[in-house]
C-alpha cells in the first residue's frame, strides 16, 4: 500500500506506542512537531556486530520500525530490486563484508523481519537525495563542515540518530543516521576529519548499485563510516589516522555509485570535494586560500557544471557565505547559512554541523522548519545529552 507523504507521517506517528511517547517527553523531544535534536545512540563496537544495534529497541517501538522501513521500501526501491536483492540475501557474507552483515542479521532479528527487508532499506537509505555540503576555513584557521541532508519521506525525521561508535569505552568515532542504517552520511573522527556524502546522480542508478554490489563494491555510505572507524578500531589494514588518509582512501576504493564526498581536517587548507565515479576519483577540489577561496560548497552537481536554473541551491549558499564572511564563520553562522531557503527547504530532514578540531561542537537539527532559532537552544544544550541511550 502506498501513502501520500503527510499520511505517511500521521499513520507511522499514531503508530508510537505510549512507551515510545513517555520517553520522548521526559527527553523534551517533539517527534511530530516542531525541529529537534536527535535522541544519541551509543553504539559498542566491543559486542558482537549481531547485537551492537539493540540499543535501537529501548528508543523505539518495533511496530512503528517495521511499519516506517515498509513504507521506505515501498516509496522508494523498485519491484525488479526486490527480486535482485535474493542472490544477495541468501549468501549475505559473500557479497555484504563484515561487520555489516553481522549487522543486518541483527538488525533483522531486532525488526523481527526477513534479513531482505533490512537489505533492501540499506540499499532505499543509499538514495540520499538532494543534500549541500559546505567546508570552510576562518581567517584563525578553523576548519568547519556543515551539510544538510534532504530526502522526500518525513518519516526519516522520526527516525534520524546521533551515534556514538564506542570502542574499549572510548567514542572511537561518531555520526548522524536512520535507524535500521548500517551506513553513515555524516561522520567526524575527533581531531582528525568530518566527512559527508552528496549524491552523484549519473542515472540508471538501480542498474548500477545492484551490479556493483554483485561485484563487491562498498555502499558510499559504508565507506563513510569505514575509514572514520578506522582511526581507532584497525578494522582494515589501511588506516585513516588522518584527514589526508581519509582522502585517499574515500577517493580510491570502489563504490556501488557516484558520490561526492566532501572532507574537514584541523589544519589550515584541509578541506575537499572529492568528486567520484564507481571505480575512483572524478576530481579533488581543495580549498585555496591564496586564491581567496576560504569555503566549498557542493550540492548534487558537479561543481565545474553550471546548476540547473531549477536548483539555485549552490549560489544562494555562495551569497549566504559571501555576506557572512571568512572573519564570521563558525558553527553557528554555518548552521544559519544552512537554513537559508532553499538551502534549507521542505524536504530538508536534517541539519549537521561539526568540527574536527572541536569535536564537542557536533549538533545536529532535525528540520521541521527553517528557522533557525532552534539552534540557539539546542547549542544551549538545553535538549541535548539528556536523550542519551
Amino acid at each position: 500500500m502506498r501513502y501520500s507523504t503527510r499520511k505517511l507521517t500521521e499513520r507511522l506517528c499514531r503508530l508510537l506506542t505510549m512507551k515510545s511517547m513517555i520517553f520522548w517527553a521526559v527527553v523534551g523531544v517533539t517527534m511530530c512537531g516542531g525541529s529537534f535534536s536527535p535522541p544519541l545512540v551509543n553504539i559498542s563496537l566491543d559486542v558482537p556486530a549481531e547485537q551492537r544495534w539493540e540499543p535501537l529497541m529501548k528508543i523505539f517501538d518495533r511496530d512503528f520500525l517495521r511499519e516506517a522501513a515498509a513504507a521506505v521500501i515501498d516509496t522508494t526501491i523498485p519491484k525488479w530490486v526486490h527480486r535482485a536483492v535474493t542472490p544477495i540475501v541468501k549468501a549475505l557474507e559473500k557479497y555484504v563484508p563484515q561487520p555489516y552483515a553481522g549487522e543486518i542479521r541483527g538488525m533483522a532479528s531486532y525488526y523481527q523481519s526477513d534479513i531482505s527487508d533490512i537489505v533492501l532499506l540499506n540499499f532505499a537509505y543509499e538514495v540520499s537525495a538532494f543534500c549541500t555540503s559546505i567546508v570552510a576555513q576562518s581567517t584563525k584557521g578553523n576548519i568547519y563542515h556543515g551539510r544538510n541532508l534532504d530526502y522526500p519521506h518525513d518519516v526519516l525525521k522520526n527516525l534520524t540518530i546521533d551515534i556514538q561508535f564506542i570502542k574499549n569505552g572510548q567514542v572511537a568515532y561518531r555520526g548522524t543516521s536512520f535507524a535500521g542504517y548500517v551506513g553513515l552520511w555524516t561522520g567526524q573522527s575527533a581531531n582528525k576529519f568530518t566527512v559527508s556524502g552528496d549524491q552523484r546522480d549519473k542515472g540508471h542508478w538501480w542498474e548500477n548499485v545492484i551490479s556493483a554490489f554483485l561485484l563487491k563494491s562498498s555502499p558510499v555510505s559504508w565507506l563513510v563510516r569505514e575509514p572514520v572507524s578506522l582511526c581507532l578500531c584497525m578494522e582494515t589494514l589501511e588506516v585513516a589516522t588522518d584527514f589526508d588518509d581519509a582522502v585517499m582512501r574515500l577517493s580510491k576504493v570502489p563504490i556501488i555509485t557516484d558520490v561526492y564526498y566532501i572532507v574537514g581536517g584541523v589544519l589550515p587548507k584541509e578541506g575537499v570535494v572529492i568528486t567520484r565515479d564507481r571505480s575512483g576519483p572524478a576530481d579533488i577540489w581543495p580549498l585555496d586560500w591564496k586564491m581567496g577561496q576560504w569555503y566549498l560548497v557542493e550540492t548534487n552537481y558537479d561543481h565545474w557544471l553550471p546548476t540547473p536554473k531549477r536548483d539555485p541551491r549552490r549560489d544562494v549558499a555562495i551569497k549566504a557565505l559571501n555576506a557572512t564572511g571568512q572573519n564570521n564563520i563558525n558553527i553557528r553562522s554555518l548552521y544559519q547559512v544552512l537554513s537559508v531557503n532553499p538551502v534549507c527547504n521542505s524536504i530538508t530532514v536534517y541539519t549537521t554541523v561539526m568540527s574536527a578540531g572541536a569535536p564537542e561542537e557536533y549538533r545536529t537539527v532535525v528540520r521541521e522548519t527553517c528557522d533557525e532559532s532552534s539552534f540557539k537552544r539546542i547549542a544551549a544544550g538545553l535538549d541535548r545529552n539528556v536523550n542519551q541511550v
